[in-house]
Parts: C-alpha cells; sequence; structure tokens
C-alpha cells in the first residue's frame, strides 16, 4: 500500500490512508485478531456477516421487470 503526498498536503494523504486501511479491512481484521476466537464462534460471526451482507444487497438491488 503506497500513499503519494502531493505539495506537502498532508490532509489529503491521511484521509487517503485511512479510505484505503477501511476499504482492505484492515483495521476490522486486527481487531478480530486481537483476541482468540474458538472455530464455533468464528463460523456463526461468519454466517451473521454474510446474512447482512445478503440483506444489505437485496434491499439496494433494482426491481426486475417483467
Amino acid at each position: 500500500m503506497n500513499i503519494i503526498v502531493h505539495a506537502n498536503d498532508i490532509d489529503k494523504a491521511l484521509r487517503d490512508l485511512k479510505r484505503m486501511v477501511q476499504k482492505e479491512g484492515i483495521l476490522k481484521d486486527l481487531r478480530n485478531r486481537r483476541y482468540y476466537e474458538k472455530p464455533s464462534v468464528k463460523k456463526k460471526r461468519k454466517q451473521l456477516e454474510a446474512g447482512r451482507r445478503r440483506r444489505k444487497a437485496l434491499r439496494n438491488r433494482k426491481p426486475e421487470r417483467d
């Protein structure tokens, strides 16, 4: 991951870095790895996350035309 600073604009570079870190999911991954998670709990969490993504995708999906 590279962030290029143009014209000493540190604020823009920092915003870009934060956006890239959030998009990659690095902070979320670090929080999840902070403590050991049992495989059964991990599986359950992943299923819940997938369900949330699925419901969100259905909400944002355009209606089908006949």
